[in-house]
């Protein structure tokens, strides 16, 4: 079941999107976090970056239950520029490592259209390392290559640098 969390929702969700954002960083995900990388760190970023976003509005949260737990979670972030009035973004795709191969992600990204649909917007942004598995599933979403920028984010493992696809899809008026 996916459903959109609100700020009232939050406080016990926050535990499980924790554990599921540090899993997904200890499996290598390029989610702008690098090792060394805690749980501790893992419920900061939710609590200082995403919940302020939440409570004011600037970005909805998604999650996907299975099992009496949340497995997966996206972000949609409308544009607020004035000349942006179509525009949102995705960002922090995740589905624990555990879950995955079950279509959470797809489904979360569905849920994410439709949310867009409701909002009028009709470009979708996101960028995702270029080698990440990820990328296939925009591009089977829908997703077209805007651009790569090479060098532009360092792995979570070692500290070499590696580029980053920029991806966009246009949706329906």
């Amino acid at each position: 079941m996916i459903s959109r969390l609100t700020d009232l929702d939050f406080s016990a969700a926050v535990d499980d999107l924790a554990a599921i954002l540090h899993a997904c960083v200890h499996d290598g995900a390029s989610i702008g976090f690098v090792l060394p990388f805690s749980e501790g760190d893992a419920r900061s970023y939710w609590l200082q970056n995403v919940r302020p976003g939440l409570k004011s509005g600037a970005l909805e949260l998604f999650v996907l239950h299975h099992n009496g737990r949340i497995q997966g979670t996206v972000q949609l972030i409308p544009a607020t520029m004035p000349n942006q009035p179509h525009r949102a973004d995705v960002a922090k795709l995740l589905v624990h490592p555990n879950a995955r191969r079950r279509g959470f992600g797809r489904a979360l990204m569905e849920a994410l259209f439709q949310r867009t649909a409701e909002l009028e917007r009709t470009m979708l942004v996101l960028d995702t390392r270029s080698t990440d598995p990820s990328r296939l599933l925009y591009l089977d979403l829908g997703f077209r290559i805007a651009g790569e920028i090479p060098n532009y984010c360092r792995n979570p493992f070692e500290t070499r640098l590696e580029p980053t696809t920029y991806m966009y899809k246009e949706l329906s008026a």
